[in-house]
């Protein structure tokens, strides 16, 4: 509501600006046609005692003379005389005249003035200048007024121009502060299947570059916009004032106007369009490499880096010439012909009117409002025109914002729930992130409050997956996740995850400090709750020798700590806020056998009164898992606890000897010695010849 008050007030002191802008050539005219050109009105002699204290009254000659529109009603006129200009002389004539038209100078005693093949001479004397100042002292006190007001016209204009504009530009920081705003609150509203195809640089474009283009569509452009309007709709009010048949002729300036508009707007939409997109594939790859420098150096890629970057650049480029190219086109130079074209009309109006009659002759105030009010006619018309690539950028980039702003989502919710117990159901579940092809299926198990599962399998065969589910980044296809027995989908994805607890295989750290690293600036969470967090982890001694303890700066994802303490860190954040459910993505296998150690002594401390979903790859780890899955191309190979995987002699048996260091035959063979005794022999027999043979070959 506050911006569409500044909005309406920033447009009212526009008008009221503009309008006292304009008003200053009719003060102009006055001043040419009532008091500097009005010397040349007929005037009549008045007698000294009328005159006595008349201040329009002027001595020449032994006679007392008033100018005609001086006069009040009824007042006696006596001889009428005139002061006409010739040349850059003026003469005093001591009687009217027939007719005016084109005066010459006679020397110092007559003046001639010629029309239409007639020419009559005239009696006059030549005034000197102290002789004509006293014509025009009358005069003073009405221009000095006069030039007080445009005086003050000028200041009234600069103040409410000053106003309008602070205003314009308040309102659209205003607009733009909660458009940013709503557009990173879009980004949190939005399903995590969204980012899937979309680089984090091109996002980042639409809320920085993009909103900043749509600011100066309002600051700028509406604000040039706006004013023109009102401008050239002043103008033209006050050019039918003083003549109506120029000011139709300068009508047609309007209809080519918006043709231009189109014209150009057909071109610069597309050329923009592909700038923007150009721009947010820069931004995403600058962001990609900077994410990625040490692989690209290590793999020597920064060539193959630069040449894809230079592609965009280089089509960024093009069509950044090509919007040069237009703007060229169609930019001031167009105007300049336009504005020629219509000082023409004008000369040709004002030439042929003083060829076929006195009727069309205007007077030199008239004039002057005309050509005045003509210059500034194309003034915002040239702004205008200046802003049209900065409209259209705007435009295009206004699109692309509220594409994303009009993504489906849903609204963060703050509602609560009691602290679940961490009873988890997969029955029958189905699940593809691309349609047909579907990456788990048909999966079913439980997990009870206090039982860790672990799920083990191949790249790709779906572990990942059920976490996914579980924490309804994504939805299922099919069947049904529940806990506590209410199904997911039936529950606000926030209030679910409040009770859940993550750690990923790579731990994202934000900038601030390790202390707010663990709490996430939670004021729930106590510098307290913080310390026992990274005590029960066993983080305290990996991070005490750091300067200043828990509170050690730590910059953008945690660059200047080891994998180790990154990941010691990411484990207190998620026991800081003791989740009901906690999942570790495999966790550790990106840190040392020593803190690897460490963590697995005090997890069996965490886990506890918890239900624990365990990704590894290291089978060493889940040893002591309640439940083991083991899961290929999407449905559940193998479940049982350890002892009882081992002893089926299936996946899991393999996967855990291979692990163990025993040789990939030597693991076949005991695991197909289970079903067929016979084939295990054998297979046991041809391994034991093939190392013979290879032993005498060394030998050899």
């Amino acid at each position: 509501m506050r911006v569409r008050v500044q909005l309406l007030l920033a447009l009212l002191m526009l008008t009221v600006a503009v309008g006292t802008e304009l008003a200053g050539p009719f003060v102009a005219k006055r001043l040419i046609d009532v008091h500097i050109s009005g010397i040349e009105q007929p005037w009549y002699a008045v007698s000294g005692s009328v005159a006595a204290g008349d201040r329009y009254a002027v001595e020449y000659g032994g006679g007392v003379y008033k100018r005609a529109d001086h006069f009040a009603e009824g007042e006696a006129r006596g001889k009428e005389i005139r002061v006409l200009q010739a040349g850059r002389d003026y003469y005093f004539i001591p009687s009217g005249i027939g007719f005016d038209g084109t005066r010459t100078g006679g020397g110092d005693r007559a003046i001639t003035i010629a029309k239409d093949g007639l020419a009559v001479t005239y009696e006059a004397a030549k005034l000197s200048r102290g002789e004509l100042y006293r014509f025009f002292r009358p005069e003073i006190g009405g221009m000095l007024r006069l030039s007080w007001y445009y005086f003050g016209l000028l200041l009234l204009s600069a103040a409410f121009s000053y106003g309008q504009r602070y205003y314009l530009q308040a309102s659209a920081n205003r607009i733009i502060r909660s458009m940013r705003t709503d557009v990173f609150g879009q980004i949190n509203r939005l399903p995590v299947r969204y980012f899937d195809n979309l680089p984090a640089g091109k996002i980042v474009s639409r809320i920085t570059n993009d909103t900043e283009s749509i600011r100066e569509l309002y600051v700028t452009v509406l604000a040039n916009f706006f004013t023109g309007t009102i401008y050239m709709a002043g103008i033209f009010t006050a050019l039918f004032l003083l003549d109506v048949r120029l000011a139709a002729i300068c009508l047609a300036i309007v209809p080519i106007l918006f043709v231009w508009v189109a014209v150009y707007g057909r071109f610069a939409k597309r050329y923009n369009r592909i700038v923007r997109s150009t721009l947010s594939e820069i931004n995403g790859r600058v962001n990609e490499s900077i994410q990625g420098m040490a692989i690209i150096r290590a793999f020597r890629k920064e060539k193959k880096i630069e040449a894809e970057f230079e592609a965009f650049n280089m089509r960024n480029y093009i069509y950044k010439n090509k919007l040069l190219s237009l703007n060229a086109l169609t930019g001031h130079n167009l105007v300049g012909v336009i504005r020629n074209l219509a000082y023409v009309a004008l000369i040709w109006y004002f030439g042929a009117g003083s060829l076929t009659g006195p009727e069309a002759i205007v007077s030199v105030g008239v004039l002057y409002a005309f050509v005045d009010y003509l210059n500034r006619l194309f003034n915002p018309i040239v702004n205008i025109v200046n802003q049209l690539p900065n409209l259209e950028t705007a435009l295009v980039s206004a699109e692309r914002v509220f594409v994303l702003l009009d993504e489906q989502g849903e609204d963060v919710a703050d509602a609560s729930m009691p602290r679940c117990r961490g009873d988890v159901a997969f029955e029958d579940v189905w699940f593809a992130y691309k349609e047909g092809e579907n990456v788990l299926k048909g999966i079913s198990f439980e997990a009870k409050q206090g039982q860790t599962v672990a799920l083990v399998g191949h790249t790709g065969s779906g572990k990942s997956s059920i976490i996914n589910l579980l924490f309804r980044f994504y939805d299922v296809d099919r069947g049904r996740v529940t806990i506590d027995g209410v199904d997911v989908r039936n529950l606000p994805r926030q209030t679910i995850r409040r009770h859940m607890g993550i750690v990923l295989q790579d731990p994202f750290l934000f900038t601030g400090t390790i202390a707010s690293n663990v709490s996430l600036d939670d004021p729930s969470i106590t510098r307290e709750k913080v310390e026992k967090a990274l005590a029960d982890v066993g983080a305290e001694r990996v991070l005490r020798h750091l300067p200043r303890g828990i509170d050690e700066p730590v910059i953008e994802k945690g660059g200047t700590l080891s994998a180790g303490q990154r990941q010691l860190i990411s484990f207190s954040r998620a026991l800081a806020f003791d989740p009901a459910i906690l999942i570790l993505d495999e966790a550790t296998s990106n840190i040392d056998t020593e803190t690897e150690a460490m963590i697995q002594e005090a997890l069996e401390v965490v886990k506890k009164g918890r239900t624990t979903f365990v990704i590894a790859n290291r089978l060493s780890t889940i040893r002591n898992a309640d439940l083991i899955l083991v899961l290929d191309h999407g449905v559940i190979a193998e479940r049982g606890d350890h002892e009882t995987l081992m002893a089926l002699r299936g996946k899991y048996f393999q996967m855990y000897r291979l692990q163990s260091g025993e040789k990939a035959g030597t693991v076949r063979a005991a695991a197909a010695s289970a079903a067929d005794p016979g084939q295990a022999a054998a297979e046991t027999t041809g391994e034991k010849a093939t190392s013979s043979k290879a032993a005498a070959a060394s030998r050899r």
